[in-house]
Formats: C-alpha cells, sequence, structure tokens
C-alpha cells in the first residue's frame, strides 16, 4: 500500500470523514482545557464529571431529548453535589468527588441495563466514533465552539486564577466564580468529547495532552499551542490506524496519545526521564571540555 492509498482510502467513505470531523473537533476542545485542568490539579475532577454525565444522557434518550441537554444537566449536578458534600460536612473534596460520580456512574449503569432500546447504550460508555450521524456531528461543533469562544475570551482571567487565585481575588476578579465557569465549561466539554470516545475514556482526552505539554514547556501559552497541536495529531493518526488495523476507533486514538506522552515522559529535553540525563551528560561533557581547553 502506497503512502497515498493509506491517506485517501479511509475518506472515501462519509462515516470516516464524520469520525475525522469529530475526532479533530473533540480532540482539539479537550485539548485546550486540559491545560487548565493539569495546572489547577483537577484530573480527577475531570473524571468526576465525565463519568457523571450517564444517567443524564439516558435519561435524555427515555424522555426524547437530545444527549447532550441530559449529559449537560447531570454534568452540572454532578458539580453541584460534589460542592455540597465537601462544604457542609467533614468529607474532603477528594472523597466527595469520588462518592458523587461513582454514584452517578453506577446509577447510569442500571438505567443502561433496564432502559429498553433500539439503540445500544453502550456506545454511550464506550464511544461510537464511527456511528457518528451528521446531526450530532453539528451539534459537537456548536458546542465545541461555545466552549472555545469561552476559553479564548477568559483565558487571561482562567489563568490568573489557576495560578494565583488570591491574587485574582486582589485585583477584583471573583475565583469562586472562575472556577465554576471552568467546571461548566469542562461539563460541556464531556458532551463534547462523550460521543466520539465514550464516558470511559472521556478523561484521557482531558488530560493526556495537557500532561503532555505540561512536560515540554515551562511556559502556559506554549502549552496551549503544543497541547492542541499534539492532540489533533495523535486524533488523526489513532483514526487512521483503527482504519487499517481494524481496531476501536476511540480507543485507538487515546492509546494514540499515551503513546505520545509516554514518548515525551522518556524523552523530552527538560523533564523527561532520559532526555534529563542526556542533557545533564552533555553539560558534563561540554564544562570539561571548556575546562581542558
Amino acid at each position: 500500500m502506497t503512502i497515498e492509498e493509506f491517506l485517501l482510502d479511509p475518506l472515501r467513505y462519509e462515516f470516516m470523514v464524520r469520525a475525522l470531523a469529530t475526532t479533530v473537533t473533540a480532540a482539539l476542545v479537550c485539548a485546550v482545557l486540559s491545560c487548565w485542568l493539569v495546572l489547577i490539579g483537577w484530573s480527577l475532577m475531570g473524571d468526576a464529571v465525565s463519568h457523571a454525565v450517564l444517567p443524564g444522557v439516558v435519561l435524555a434518550y427515555i424522555l426524547g431529548w437530545p444527549f447532550a441537554v441530559g449529559a449537560v444537566i447531570f454534568g452540572f449536578l454532578a458539580v453541584a453535589l460534589i460542592g455540597v458534600v465537601r462544604d457542609t460536612s467533614r468529607v474532603k473534596e477528594d472523597a466527595a468527588i469520588g462518592i458523587v460520580f461513582t454514584t452517578l456512574f453506577a446509577f447510569g449503569l442500571v438505567l443502561v441495563s433496564v432502559t429498553p432500546s433500539n439503540t445500544d447504550l453502550n456506545h454511550i460508555i464506550f464511544g461510537n466514533l464511527l456511528g457518528v450521524s451528521r446531526e450530532e456531528m453539528i451539534q459537537i461543533m456548536i458546542l465545541a465552539a461555545i466552549v472555545l469562544l469561552a476559553l479564548v475570551l477568559k483565558r487571561r482571567d482562567f489563568t490568573l486564577y489557576a495560578f494565583d487565585a488570591t491574587h485574582a481575588h486582589a485585583i477584583g476578579l471573583n475565583p469562586r466564580l472562575l472556577g465554576t465557569a471552568l467546571l461548566a465549561l469542562l461539563a460541556l466539554t464531556s458532551v463534547v468529547a462523550l460521543q466520539a470516545v465514550g464516558v470511559v475514556l472521556v478523561v484521557a482526552m482531558l488530560i493526556i495532552p495537557g500532561a503532555t505539554a505540561y512536560l515540554l514547556t515551562d511556559r502556559f501559552s506554549r502549552m496551549l499551542v503544543i497541547a492542541p497541536t499534539v492532540s489533533v495529531s495523535c486524533a488523526v493518526t489513532g483514526l487512521y490506524l483503527s482504519y487499517h488495523l481494524d481496531t476501536a476507533a476511540g480507543g485507538m486514538v487515546v492509546v494514540t496519545q499515551g503513546v505520545a506522552f509516554a514518548f515525551v515522559y522518556l524523552f523530552a529535553p527538560r523533564h523527561g526521564i532520559i532526555g534529563r540525563r542526556l542533557t545533564a551528560a552533555r553539560t558534563r561533557a561540554a564544562t570539561a571540555a571548556k575546562a581542558v581547553g
């Protein structure tokens, strides 16, 4: 098979074109948001929200509503419940997150098991990237555009909140409001990604790109470029590999992102395990050469 056949053969099918557009959209918006999630330390919160939307999606199906409506409602509900448990009891935030998201996710699994359906609701859990309809693709793109627009317009406020919430408050910003806004965007982003890779793998798309970029640069502005670039590249690569190897599309996208993280984890110049040693060895060699000279 030539490179041209490798690249163009999947595009002969309309479902692959929709899958490619959906994957790139989800990868882009997840990667941008992941920069803030990694910086603030909200990885577990991303896991919680992405799993907690499952019962909302099933209930939306039962009521005949768009999946996005139910997912957003339960995403906001999960965030609110976590805050209530944390603020009104001795339970700490990590425990509150674990209690709420596991309970809601289990409730969703129960609903899936008892809901008669002509649609395979397990696709919500594991993803159905190759089965995305035109209407779902448009819905995903609209939600992604809303999230990206909000992140771009408020990026300075969100960044200041992530680095120093106390300073943000001192200059007149409302840290609680900014945190709530980020959580709302997290809920919307989970909706964008769940139709692509499913509830189980959404958290990977929300965390891996930001973590990868974090190992490659110390500047947040560069993270916002590196993370989407890596995420979109891995999404396209994973989708092509899934087509030619006949594997699960959503799973292959996430595996590709995981492989990219592993490579960066090992070989990043400043923060990679092997990269640090190589840099240190070159520095020692240069110092020794100067001393000899």
